[in-house]
């Protein structure tokens, strides 16, 4: 939780600063209050004291009570901009350092999991700071201050002071024991919760398919329920607290007046007026003692599931990102457009088996190399190193000839236009979804946009939407088909102009006359570029320089079409499952 103080900035510090003066200030009016009115009582009980005497006293009073509201306003002012600032600046940093994560640091945490520490973890922060601040300094300066003004007072209203507060403490105590273990339990279900809503929402499609809403709904509410009996429970455990809380204050009034009747009866008549006063002014007192106590059961409430809120966002913030940084920029390239594996194996952090052994091979600039193999081969795992979203567990991957692990990832990328198995789309227009990113340059111009659409074939369907090339992209593209998707982000790589294409299985979604206009078009705009192609389909890569065919992880066949025919049993097994053998020999 101290952790989280290093988020606040200097201009936080000063108004903790400020609100800390004014809440010392507060406390001390509110604890002149019993005092005037102590004056006033005596002042009613002597004879000769006139009613500008009494005036005066009640006009101090009044005073009091208007400084400490005024104080109050500018603390809870203050706290809300502190808070807001707070959970602004930590926001910021927790999604910082979410985008720096690799494959590893997302598949660790979960998705829904960053999500709810993004936003339910920080709102309890937030709400801790807005609410408990104020009450973390001033519970303990009253509580102080006000039994130093007591102590003389009374042995016997002292005991009974001190008895409420033992029997609240121990009530706060006995709960907390209780509550506490399950508040990070609450945090997990809350994770649970957004992960079967992510899924239901993201593959709504498949369930009405399949009929499954009834299975989905059963799926929620299991979960629905697990979080809602969870803070039922809570919610009853602290519902104690607030009928315990009165019982006591009023129990303790009661026992004041009760006591003091008893001693008064008992005093001689010139004492009887000292008594009757300091009654008054203890039992004042003694409710502000209470009301601290309170205010330290309110924070007690907050603070553990606040703790475990923060515990997890420092699990984000402290956690050691897997791909690390380089530091060397473009000027230390010596070659343009190469990307060379060198024994490269590689298997997944949490996996035993290798899914990629030995592999070596070289691509020049203006070359284009190609990839296939079974399902499951490692042919996207090998072409997903090139860009690190892992880095290779045994040798080393070069790219302009220099490793991979040694460049700045910005400078790495900009050299990268990559498109994904599955086509992303993002909220905005086909013009902000072809023109995406920064890569060192200025931003792709509108000629340069359309030029780029007109390439991978998407000319047509994007001048027949409303708006065309200002036309509304849904999130995730679901306005679109799947090959729409697939052209509008081979466009956004050709548009970044870069040294190296990465196409993972970019082409499935096309019908084969698209798929070979487009190849057609692509292979003669990217004639000066590094091309890396990852299909399924011979046709795909039959013209490629280089094929890489891989099976199980390893490197069974490397040469051109014409040649892996002759001495790659694995790919001609794989060319005879799609096309006929006199198709081949005439290709």
């Amino acid at each position: 939780m101290i952790k989280m103080f290093k988020n606040f900035t200097r201009k936080d510090y000063l108004m903790i600063i400020i609100s800390f003066s004014l809440i010392v200030f507060q406390v001390w009016l509110d604890l002149k209050l019993p005092d005037y009115m102590s004056n006033i009582t005596k002042l009613i009980q002597t004879d000769g004291s006139t009613m500008s005497e009494i005036l005066k006293q009640g006009s101090f009073m009044l005073a009091c009570a208007l400084g400490s509201l005024i104080s109050a306003i500018i603390v809870g002012y203050l706290t809300s901009n502190l808070s807001a600032n707070f959970s602004l600046n930590l926001r910021n940093k927790i999604f910082k350092k979410v985008s720096k994560f690799g494959m590893k640091e997302v598949k660790e945490f979960e998705t829904s999991s960053l999500i709810t520490r993004t936003t339910n973890d920080v709102t309890q922060l937030e709400m801790f700071i807005a609410m408990g601040f104020q009450m973390l300094i001033k519970a303990p300066i009253m509580a102080f201050w006000a039994v130093s003004k007591i102590l003389n007072k009374s042995i016997q209203w002292s005991l009974l002071t001190g008895g409420c507060v033992v029997i609240l403490l121990l009530t706060v105590g006995i709960l907390l024991m209780i509550v506490f273990p399950r508040f990070e339990k609450v945090q997990k279900l809350i994770d649970k919760i957004n992960s079967v809503t992510r899924e239901n929402l993201t593959g709504i499609r498949v369930i009405r398919a399949f009929n499954a809403e009834n299975f989905e709904q059963g799926r929620f509410e299991e979960v629905n329920d697990n979080l809602t009996n969870m803070q039922l429970f809570n919610q009853k455990c602290f519902s104690i607290l607030n009928p315990i809380m009165n019982l006591v204050m009023h129990g303790l009034t009661l026992g004041i007046y009760l006591i003091g009747a008893f001693l008064i009866n008992a005093a001689g008549m010139l004492d009887k007026i000292t008594l009757f006063s300091n009654m008054v002014v203890f039992s004042s007192y003694g409710m502000q003692v209470i009301a601290s106590f309170l205010m330290l059961a309110m924070i007690f409430m907050i603070l553990p599931r606040a703790q475990v809120s923060a515990k997890r966002i420092n699990e984000v913030l402290d956690s050691d990102i897997s791909i690390k940084d380089g530091n060397l920029d473009e000027s230390a390239s010596k070659e343009v457009g190469t990307v060379e594996f060198k024994n490269v194996s590689f298997k997944y952090p949490d996996a035993d088996e290798y899914i990629l052994k030995n592999i070596s091979f070289k691509v020049n600039r203006g070359e284009t190399i190609a990839f296939i193999g079974s399902t499951g081969s490692g042919k996207s795992t090998l072409i997903n190193l090139v860009p690190r979203f892992y880095d290779v567990t045994d040798g080393e991957i070069l790219v302009d000839g220099i490793n991979v692990r040694d460049y700045k990832e910005e400078v790495l990328h900009n050299k990268i236009g990559y498109v994904p198995q599955k086509a992303v789309m993002f909220t905005g227009t086909v013009k902000s979804n072809v023109g995406y990113g920064d890569n060192g340059k200025e931003s792709p111009s509108m000629k340069k946009i359309k030029e780029a659409i007109e390439i991978a074939q998407a000319t047509d369907f994007v001048t027949k939407m409303d708006g065309e090339y200002e036309a509304h992209i849904a999130r995730g593209g679901t306005n679109v088909s799947g090959g729409q998707k697939q052209r509008l982000a081979i466009a956004r790589a050709i548009a970044r102009d870069p040294e190296i294409y990465i196409f993972d299985d970019s082409f499935s979604a096309l019908d084969y006359k698209t798929d070979s206009t487009l190849r057609k078009e692509l292979k003669k705009y990217t004639k000066d570029a590094t091309s890396m192609i990852v299909a399924q389909r011979i046709g795909t890569i039959i013209s490629a320089d280089k094929i890489v065919v891989l099976e199980k992880g390893e490197c069974v066949g490397f040469g051109t079409h014409k040649e892996l025919l002759k001495t790659c049993d694995v790919y001609k097994e794989i060319a005879l499952s799609q096309v006929t053998k006199e198709e081949l020999e005439n290709a």
